[in-house]
């Protein structure tokens, strides 16, 4: 399969969705080139060189034009996944606003552009939940044909500009265009980048539980929770989607359960025995960061399911089962 299947560029490749998306097409037996300004981290370089596809990893910044068009015309990809992005909190707001736009819609339009003179048939971009902004503080579901799009943060700003961008210039360019808007994902490869500014509720919970010391929620934090693993084979399916019904696809979990669930499930897991977590007592400090003041709403994930037949694998207890083996896997790699 490897020799006839078509080749993927995919920008972050080193990032944590984007080193799952290239996991999953490569244990597909595909060809994947991978661009990103950081360096493999040496558990994922073992782990690819054991799959069966093809990787070539680049080192290159998505805001470089001269070099990102360079990479595209040498290895011709008929693919393009832009995964690249800065997951910016407040304080880098406050900072270095104009570096988020760069990377998370400048560089957007620039590898559109790119893509088109170089002969690139499918771009798929990845967007996020976060444009829906304001709409998440509702009851219902997130549809992506009308729920408004009101962002509150640069990050879904960004988010929802460059969805806007990138349709213009697909109309423009002749290119073929998907979006999905990820849901807030968790898992393997979640790992401070320098461009994620707060790694996700779960991943906060667990390390604090294997460190040993006590979790103090500030509420049960209830959530569509995506696995990583279920992300990167949503972003596959709509890679892979012959004829989209809708250009903007959520790409989600498709039913919720809350990091209080998580806590509850890892103390019953063999090594959390005693574990200490519990919902912050009043005037007590929560010590997991829970993105925002509200739990946003769930993303309907009907549409996705409907065209590209895509269907969720991982619930909380089998998310986690792997979740902790993986760990596991590079605590022995790390001491081998």
């Amino acid at each position: 399969m490897a020799d006839t299947a078509p080749v993927t560029f995919v920008t972050g490749a080193a990032g944590f969705v984007g080193l799952a998306l290239v996991e999953h097409l490569l244990a597909r037996g595909e060809t994947v080139v991978g661009w990103d300004a950081a360096p493999l981290p040496e558990g994922a370089q073992q782990a690819l060189a054991a799959l069966p596809g093809r990787f070539t990893a680049l080192r290159g910044d998505v805001c470089d034009a001269s070099a990102f068009e360079a990479a595209l015309a040498v290895h011709r990809p008929q693919r393009l996944v832009i995964l690249a992005a800065v997951t910016a909190a407040a304080e880098r707001e406050r900072r270095a606003p104009e570096g988020i736009f760069a990377v998370n819609l400048v560089a957007v339009t620039t590898a559109m552009r790119l893509a088109a003179s170089q002969g690139v048939r499918r771009v798929l971009l990845a967007s996020s939940g976060s444009a829906y902004g304001a709409s998440g503080r509702g009851p219902g579901l997130l549809h992506e044909t009308h729920t408004p799009l009101q962002p509150e943060g640069l990050y879904g700003i960004s988010k929802m500009a460059a969805e806007a961008a990138a349709r213009r210039l697909a109309d423009l360019l002749g290119l073929d265009l998907c979006i999905g808007r990820l849901g807030t994902c968790f898992g393997p490869w979640e790992r401070d980048t320098g461009v994620r500014d707060t790694p996700s509720a779960p991943l906060q919970a667990l390390r604090l539980l294997r460190a040993g010391h006590a979790v103090r929620l500030s509420r049960p934090l209830r959530r569509d929770w995506l696995y990583v693993r279920d992300a990167a084979a949503a972003l596959a399916a709509l890679l892979d989607a012959a004829a989209p019904a809708q250009p903007v696809y959520n790409l989600a979990a498709g039913f919720e359960w809350s990091v209080a669930d998580w806590c509850a499930w890892l103390c019953s897991q063999p090594g959390f025995e005693g574990a200490d977590w519990a919902i912050a007592d009043a005037g007590q400090a929560a010590n997991v960061d829970p993105y925002a003041d509200y739990d946003r709403a769930s993303m309907a994930i009907t549409a996705l399911r409907r065209d590209t037949g895509f269907v969720p694998r991982y619930d909380l207890a089998r998310a986690g089962a792997d979740f902790l083996a993986w760990l596991q896997s590079q605590d022995e790699l790390a001491h081998a």
